[in-house]
């Protein structure tokens, strides 16, 4: 009886060993983060070297383009008095009553190792309308506008890009656009937080460049860039027409289209801009110009699939992941009544890291959805034959893989709901809570329960050698 009484104490000692244990577990989960945090670094590392990349070819390409269309540009001397020494000198801009713009797009992918970048080429269509009756109101007191001077200004971003000499028909007279004599640049204070600068490029057209005229303007340019290509709302209103062959435009900018269509082929999508929306003067000195940077119609060139933005994401769940596995086992653990070793947590804990390595370097050559799957299969497979390995149970092991494959699978999901992501894993997690509360229902976490039915028997059930 003395040997049974002390059988029956070493199994109650066990029984409460397992509230130890779950604790244990959850420290192991926790110790499990700091491998997972290099991991993460190891993502970012990835992810500078694509944008380093990105940038260099977006570079050769041209980069991001952004256009102005024509405008009027006349220099003015000020003086404070007549017949008083010169003051200062200037460039006064007269914006066209009316903007039509036409931009068609051709893309492609440029590649680098294991990265690739969308470039484009894109021919563009400038047209303007002009009205400069009463022009000169918004110039500075005592300023007189030098006519014989002015210049029809086209702005680009970046003139590294251009494809072939642009030109500029004014009242059926067409000429190359040369280096603006009166401006070389305009400074921007920020498109979209960046800074960056216009190159100007302008035609003198003699005899209709006066006060009280009219006349229309069209430039056409043809330009490559890389990423993302804009046109600043240059007339008082403006209207734009965009066609291009990328099947997933992001739209961007100070306005949104109007109307567009999104195809696997490609898309359209066209920009109504109001003067009142504008926010820019019709005229005005040159520093009126940089109010325009809020006003680019924009569309960016985007990858869909980024895997490293996905792996990125994946690795937010981690905590989530590694504690459900633990969970798991640790329920095995405790239906099997076979003790799991700490040392072998951490080998699990391992292997789920190990699965987000697989997962980045597979995502970067074939696609994070095929290299989820193929990843994911890997470590379930592992998993789940580890637990028949431990348990030494087929029953187990298959329990395991379905187990496994569940929250592999619901691990996938999370990341393309992306609107609700959140409640679906809030969701999922109180499911899984309680799923352990009842399969954990039956411990005396104590072994003080009277009435635990202990017996020769059943303890020579549960403890061998008896």
């Amino acid at each position: 009886m003395s040997d049974f009484s002390a059988l029956q104490s070493v199994l109650q000692s066990r029984i409460r060993s397992l509230g130890v244990k779950l604790f244990v577990v959850c420290g192991l989960a926790l110790l499990m983060m700091i491998p997972a945090f290099l991991v993460e670094g190891l993502v970012e590392d990835r992810t500078q070297r694509s944008q380093d990349v990105i940038r260099e070819i977006s570079a050769h390409a041209g980069g991001q383009q952004t256009f102005l269309g024509p405008t009027l540009a006349v220099p003015y001397q000020q003086t404070k008095s007549a017949g008083a020494a010169f003051v200062r000198r200037g460039m006064y801009l007269v914006f066209p009553t009316r903007a039509v713009a036409n931009l068609k797009v051709s893309t492609e992918e440029r590649r680098r190792s294991l990265f690739k970048v969308p470039v484009f080429q894109v021919d563009a269509k400038l047209d303007a309308s002009f009205d400069l009756s009463g022009v000169g109101a918004a110039a500075p007191e005592g300023a007189e506008l030098d006519w014989s001077r002015a210049e029809m200004l086209v702005g680009v971003r970046d003139a590294r890009g251009a494809l072939a000499d642009a030109t500029l028909t004014v009242a059926g007279k067409t000429s190359t656009l040369v280096p603006a004599e009166i401006a070389q640049n305009i400074s921007f204070g920020g498109e979209q937080g960046s800074q960056f600068r216009l190159t100007l490029f302008g035609s003198k057209v003699d005899g209709v460049q006066k006060p009280d005229g009219q006349f229309s303007a069209s430039s056409n340019l043809r330009f490559s860039g890389a990423q993302r290509i804009a046109v600043l709302a240059y007339g008082k209103t403006t209207q734009l027409t965009m066609q291009g062959d990328w099947p997933n435009p992001s739209f961007d900018g100070g306005f949104l289209p109007v109307n567009r269509t999104i195809s696997q082929n490609g898309f359209t999508a066209s920009w109504s801009v109001p003067f009142i929306a504008r926010g820019v003067r019709a005229e005005g000195q040159s520093e009126s110009i940089t109010g325009l940077d809020a006003t680019a119609l924009g569309v960016s060139f985007i990858e869909v699939a980024d895997p490293y933005q996905s792996v990125n994401r994946s690795l937010k769940y981690v905590p989530l992941f590694l504690g459900l596995v633990f969970l798991s086992y640790f329920i095995f653990e405790v239906s099997s009544k076979k003790r799991v070793h700490p040392s072998q947590y951490v080998l699990i804990g391992l292997g789920q890291i190990i699965f987000y390595l697989l997962l980045l370097s597979i995502a970067e050559r074939i696609g994070f959805d095929y290299g989820f799957l193929i990843a994911s299969a890997a470590t379930v497979i592992l998993l789940a034959a580890n637990a028949g390995w431990i348990f030494s149970n087929r029953l187990q092991a298959l329990r395991a893989l379905l187990i496994f494959s569940s929250l592999y699978g619901l691990i996938y999901v999370l990341l393309r709901l992306e609107d609700n992501a959140l409640l679906v894993g809030a969701i999922a997690s109180f499911m899984v809570i309680a799923a352990a509360m009842y399969f954990t229902r039956g411990i005396d976490w104590y072994g003080t329960t009277p009435g635990t039915g202990f017996s020769k028997e059943n303890v020579a059930t549960l403890v061998p050698g008896d």
